[in-house]
């Protein structure tokens, strides 16, 4: 089976990445979020039909994957690598990019145009990155690409489609292969860490021969995205919550499962970004997410009224802004230091407050290997709290990889990422 890079580089564009850039352009997450849902498949699906273009493949080998993905949200926009791509791939096809995307999402054409430069950095990055790291050359890297057609067009989100973005013949500039129709069979939808509801849908191929096409496929578009509008003013207000397990002791931790934030015991949500009052500071985090629901437990006394360890181990705390890079154990996505240094300010305030850390990953891949990133990235956590000065407050850091994993491994990716997380609880 074919690798897909969507896969790859969604692991740059995580929901820090996402939450900045809000800040930054000055535009929701949601329409963040739906414009890079847009952007990335198109910008795959460019690059894939155009692998053979000196412009691409000199562009990726030639490309520093530390610098593009170190400074995804930097001055991205003028970079003559991404400049140069963008050309190679849409031609003069970018403007219609841009404003179709724009009128989808509902960001404005400025921020449109910087979250695509954003995603092509991404995507180069990542892909410069991989090659490195498998040794791939000029043809390993074009092999790699051009295993990415056919499976672009099915990954746009429903209402958008190559023509709608105006580069359908982009695609096929010679007009040396056949063009084909795709239409879509029945949606399905999952619904993100910001409640962002997307729809996906199976692509069935047809010959574009006859004359019913014309007014059928209109019509099932006209449906569908009837559909999912639809399904946008229906979609629920709770976040689905997830919480961990802890295997430290013979009597283990009470598993907890999904639920929804009216059960106070299950904290790890995302939603709006606000203040969180601290004893009269001020944090930067989400309602009802790990600070908030700390605070008001450590407010409330439960702590300090907790007879032992074990009446506090069945409650644990995901962190909700803090995203480790892609297989990597000690770099974060940008954004993530925030939530940690916000802990170490919580612990601050209750120096008599001690908490340990759980890692967790998901059931792909080997258990040994997960079990040690996992216990790496507890690791790393404890060591920045360390460095801010609430080391002593820590009493364990422990990794438990794929072990209380509840997804199974041929999930989506979507629904695997409950499984990936990193979690506190308080102790004694």
């Amino acid at each position: 089976m074919a690798l897909n890079i969507i896969d790859l580089i969604k692991g740059q564009l995580g929901p820090s990445l996402i939450s900045q850039a809000s800040t930054q352009y000055g535009e929701s997450e949601s329409g963040i979020s739906k414009a890079i849902s847009a952007l990335l498949p198109a910008v795959v699906g460019g690059m894939a039909n155009n692998a053979n273009r000196p412009e691409v493949i000199d562009g990726i080998r030639g490309a520093s994957s530390n610098d593009l993905l170190g400074n995804l949200l930097g001055s991205t926009t003028g970079n003559t690598t991404i400049t140069n791509i963008l050309s190679a791939i849409f031609g003069d096809k970018i403007t219609g990019v841009v404003n179709s995307v724009s009128t989808y999402s509902g960001v404005n054409n400025t921020t449109s145009s910087s979250l695509l430069n954003m995603v092509v950095a991404a995507a180069v990055g990542t892909i410069s990155k991989y090659a490195a790291e498998n040794n791939l050359g000029e043809n390993g890297i074009t092999n790699l690409l051009e295993d990415q057609k056919g499976i672009v067009s099915s990954l746009l989100p429903a209402g958008l489609s190559l023509a709608s973005l105006g580069i359908g013949d982009a695609y096929n500039p010679t007009g040396a292969e056949k063009v084909t129709t795709t239409t879509y069979d029945e949606p399905k939808v999952e619904v993100n860490r910001a409640g962002e509801t997307h729809v996906t849908t199976e692509p069935i191929r047809t010959d574009d021969g006859g004359s019913i096409w014309k007014w059928l496929l209109p019509l099932l578009l006209l449906l569908l995205a009837g559909w999912f509008l639809w399904k946008q003013c229906d979609k629920p207000t709770d976040e689905t919550i997830t919480t961990t397990t802890d295997s430290t002791y013979v009597d283990s931790d009470t598993a907890m499962i999904n639920t929804t934030m009216t059960d106070s015991s299950m904290v790890g949500t995302t939603g709006t970004m606000s203040d969180i009052d601290l004893n009269g500071k001020k944090l930067r985090g989400y309602e009802n997410g790990m600070e908030a629901s700390m605070i008001t437990f450590l407010k409330s006394d439960s702590y300090k009224n907790a007879a032992d360890d074990a009446a506090l181990k069945d409650k644990w705390y995901s962190f909700d802004n803090v995203n480790f890079k892609m297989g990597s154990a000690t770099e974060l996505e940008p954004g993530s230091e925030g939530q940690i240094q916000n802990l170490a300010e919580i612990l601050k305030a209750y120096p008599d407050a001690k908490i340990k850390i759980g890692g967790y990953t998901d059931n792909t891949g080997d258990a040994a290997a997960n079990k040690k990133l996992s216990q790496q990235r507890a690791d790393f956590i404890k060591s920045e709290l360390t460095r801010l000065g609430v080391g002593a407050q820590i009493t364990g850091a422990e990794g438990y990889g794929s072990e209380f994993a509840t997804v199974a491994a041929d999930a989506s990716d979507a629904e695997r990422a409950v499984d990936r997380k990193m979690a506190v609880r308080f102790t004694k």
